[in-house]
């Protein structure tokens, strides 16, 4: 996806300005045509706005044409029929392309019950999310009753539309789409910080696979030269930060057992908030270690 400028956007002929803006809403570039009669736009924040106040003035049966033009999430058979690029990119962010076999039924099953309850496919902006928390969110709106998974799926279509626009479009303003995971390790056994140590962040799954999403090596500072997890969503789910202790305390002659009493730290804690900071620091020494969650 190629990026473009608001002031670009803005100056642009009505046909380039809905071409750039046509997948910001999967398969309606009739958002985008009305937006080009409401420029210019001062920032980005006020240009989703008004994409927003588009969706949200149509009527029922455009909103409706507007929701079932989305994709289930983890379909076979509509991969094989072609998602957009957008799509495709956001479902692999949330590892729907490489579901375990139990995993696949379990989206086939709530994805059949909820088109069967509601004429309409689940939408969910699924970078906010891990599998295991889109599973809980399809089993918790499937109680709900038509007209508040309308209002649902239209916030959540928003949400969506945001980070496109976040991908897309350089302005001076930033829209409140991205949260930040990040950690240090202070060394209580000296005081200091604790360089040289492998950090590994792993999301835990109920029903497959635990996958590792992001490996670093603590600097002088004691801290990962990146956050864990920035410039995107923190996806709700649950979380291991496994922490390699041992080799660094041998390297400084520090006394060990055979084998050490630590050795890899595992610390695991969940993400509720996409668009927060989580900071997970590690105080530890050879014999014992603690957390917290820091800002």
């Amino acid at each position: 996806m190629s990026q473009i400028s608001l002031s670009d956007l803005n100056g642009a002929a009505e046909a380039d300005f809905v071409a750039a803006l046509a997948n910001v809403v999967e398969y309606s570039p009739w958002i985008a045509e009305q937006l080009a009669d409401k420029r210019p736009f001062a920032g980005i924040n006020q240009l989703h706005t008004a994409l927003m106040a588009v969706i949200q003035s149509a009527d029922p049966d455009v909103q409706l044409a507007l929701i079932r033009a989305h994709p289930d999430l983890a379909s076979k058979t509509r991969r094989a029929a072609g998602l957009t690029a957008e799509s495709t990119n956001e479902q692999n962010s949330a590892g729907l392309d490489r579901l375990s076999d139990a995993e696949y039924a379990a989206f086939e099953r709530v994805n059949n019950a909820y088109r069967a309850k509601f004429g309409f496919p689940y939408i969910v902006c699924v970078r906010r999310h891990t599998r295991d928390s889109v599973l809980r969110d399809f089993e918790v709106r499937l109680r709900n009753i038509a007209k508040t998974e309308t209002r649902r799926a239209i916030e959540e279509i928003g949400r969506i539309s945001a980070l496109r626009l976040d991908q897309l479009v350089i302005a001076d303003d930033e829209l409140k789409v991205h949260g930040r995971l990040s950690t240090h390790v202070l060394d209580n056994h000296i005081g200091r910080p604790a360089a040289g140590i492998p950090v590994e962040l792993v999301e835990l799954s109920a029903l497959g696979e635990n996958r590792i999403i992001a490996r670093a090596v603590t600097n002088a500072d004691g801290r990962t030269d990146q956050p864990l997890i920035g410039g995107r969503p923190l996806p709700i789910g649950r979380y291991e930060l496994r922490f390699s202790t041992a080799g660094y305390y041998a390297e400084r002659n520090v006394q060990l057992t055979d084998p050490p009493f630590l050795d890899d730290i595992p610390l695991r804690f969940a993400i509720s908030e996409p668009e927060g900071h989580y900071h997970v620091p590690l105080l530890v020494t050879p014999w014992s270690y603690s957390t917290y969650r820091g800002s």
